[in-house]
């Protein structure tokens, strides 16, 4: 079975146990379709049932079962949820899952090899790609349509046209 990081617990929320969660999506609205969630206890995947989801500006909060304190609630501070990848509905075209992108091997449309996708954050606009090198040195990829050209996730390769000024 295949995992993938939804958000992460950073905070407690009132007495009751409810904790305070910083989403990795852009659509929180998703966490209202989940029955339940998984936190990673050191080797170990423990599935815990939502019993509510509510939602504080761009922050999710969930009454998990089980938690049922602050005290109990504060355990899991900076723990990450997930969920079965394949619960998750397809996403569309030219839309892609960071843990899916992460590892991948970046070409420039002339085949010179620019490094592996190490982290991917958003700028509002548009995500930005980060490429590491052989050497270390990063390289800021932005992900709009003249840039990315190709995404092939069977075969861990992404092909890029280096415009003017990326380099």
């Amino acid at each position: 079975m295949e995992y993938i990081e939804i958000g992460q617990i950073v905070n407690t929320n009132g007495l009751k146990g409810v904790v305070k969660v910083n989403p990795f999506t852009d659509d929180i609205g998703k966490f209202e379709d989940l029955k339940y969630v998984y936190i990673q206890l050191k080797n170990e995947l423990k599935k815990i049932k939502i019993e509510q989801v509510r939602y504080n500006k761009n922050q999710v909060l969930l009454k998990l079962e089980g938690i049922d304190s602050i005290e109990e609630a504060e355990k899991y501070r900076n723990f990450y949820l997930k969920t079965e990848k394949e619960s998750q509905e397809d996403l569309g075209e030219d839309t892609y899952y960071i843990v899916d992108l992460i590892g991948l091997d970046v070409y420039t449309d002339k085949n010179e090899y620019l490094g592996k996708i190490e982290d991917v954050f958003p700028t509002g606009s548009n995500d930005v790609y980060v490429v590491k090198d052989n050497l270390g040195k990063q390289i800021l990829i932005p992900t709009i349509a003249d840039v990315v050209k190709e995404v092939d996730l069977k075969n861990k390769k992404m092909i890029i046209n280096l415009i003017p000024g990326l380099i």
